[in-house]
């Protein structure tokens, strides 16, 4: 029952979040030390209006997905075994041994992919980015994107093949679509636009992980209902960190994800969505992620088929900036209506 299943999720949020705040302090030094800090994107002599407002955070050290990434890890490797040798009932409606796959597949692959562009970022040469960009920083769209690409359909296709999940279930209208083999293309979209749409929003301080923070705790308790142990468990460890991270990443911050953390953290959020069968639900407790890389998409077109921006500038947390926001008010009132749509999405998981 989820009587059962959420003191467990509620402890090891707790515990994780205790060993986590012991080695953060020391991991940001070591970030410092390395100099893996973050650049000016633009170059010294930029003028972009992006540049102007960014440039601020240059030096920052980058790396704190990396930290949450290999605690979660080790701590699940860690607890997993150790609740199960010590009775506690390990229930999920999947192969045990396919589910972890799935899930360790996108965290660490995902994170993986990250972790190589924030080092050629880091180290690497800029190159001249499109309007209204200066210099870009990091690896081609391209390959990256291919990357992203092949790890999504291998997730789509353990979760067809393994998992056996192939359906959409759509509430309020008691609908249920079956997608057959397609699910595999379905997956691999809804992953990869979650990881890109986490990423994009990953640009003020606190913003994307207070955000995901708000949606781990929504999709806890959905995966409580689901008696789903081994992702109860997961996410609970995952979010201890996930918090020990955001005492530091809040404005002003002293250390930034990094796209180790964005391109995992988005990717691993869809893949959640899928597992509980509560897409819809994803689609509202992480409506921000989605609204954050529409601007995008919007601003883009502009840029290409008008010749003109269509937001003073974008993703949408930036237009308000431009409009003179303070940083951590954009990010507080969006916290807020984090909160909202969790709620909201909750209700419409549990109908």
């Amino acid at each position: 029952m989820i009587s059962s299943v959420l003191p467990l999720a509620l402890g090891l949020i707790m515990f994780s979040f205790l060993v986590n705040s012991l080695f953060i302090v020391p991991f940001i030094d070591f970030l410092f030390r390395l100099k893996v800090t973050r650049q000016l994107e633009g170059g010294k002599k930029s003028k972009s209006l992006f540049d102007k407002l960014h440039d601020k955070k240059a030096g920052t050290p980058v790396g704190g997905g990396n930290y949450v990434i290999l605690t979660t890890i080790l701590l699940f490797a860690l607890v997993f075994p150790i609740a199960k040798k010590l009775g506690i009932f390990i229930q999920s409606a999947y192969d045990l041994r396919w589910e972890l796959i799935a899930i360790f597949t996108v965290f660490i692959g995902f994170g993986l992919l990250g972790l190589v562009d924030d080092l050629v970022k880091t180290f690497g040469k800029g190159t001249k980015g499109e309007r209204p960009l200066g210099l870009v920083f990091g690896l081609k769209r391209g390959p990256k994107f291919l990357i992203q690409v092949i790890l999504g359909l291998a997730a789509g296709a353990i979760m067809y093949f393994k998992l056996g999940i192939s359906i959409l279930y759509i509430p309020l209208i008691d609908i249920t679509l079956n997608f057959g083999p397609f699910y595999i293309l379905f997956a691999a979209f809804v992953i990869i636009a979650f990881s890109n749409a986490f990423n994009i929003t990953d640009g003020l301080d606190g913003l994307a992980s207070g955000l995901l923070l708000i949606c781990l705790l929504a999709f806890s308790v959905i995966a409580a209902g689901n008696l789903d142990t081994p992702l109860s468990i997961f996410m609970a460890l995952w979010a201890g960190g996930l918090i020990t991270f955001l005492y530091f990443n809040v404005y002003p911050a002293r250390i930034f994800l990094g796209d180790a953390g964005a391109l995992s953290f988005g990717a691993t959020l869809g893949l959640i969505g899928l597992l509980t069968g509560n897409v819809i639900a994803l689609t509202v407790i992480g409506a921000l992620f989605i609204i954050e890389v529409a601007s995008s998409a919007i601003q883009i077109y502009g840029w290409r088929k008008l010749g003109r921006p269509i937001l003073p500038l974008a993703p949408l947390h930036n237009t308000f900036l431009v409009k003179g926001w303070e940083e951590p008010k954009i990010v507080m009132r969006a916290w807020i209506v984090g909160i909202i749509l969790a709620i909201f999405g909750l209700w419409l998981a549990t109908i």
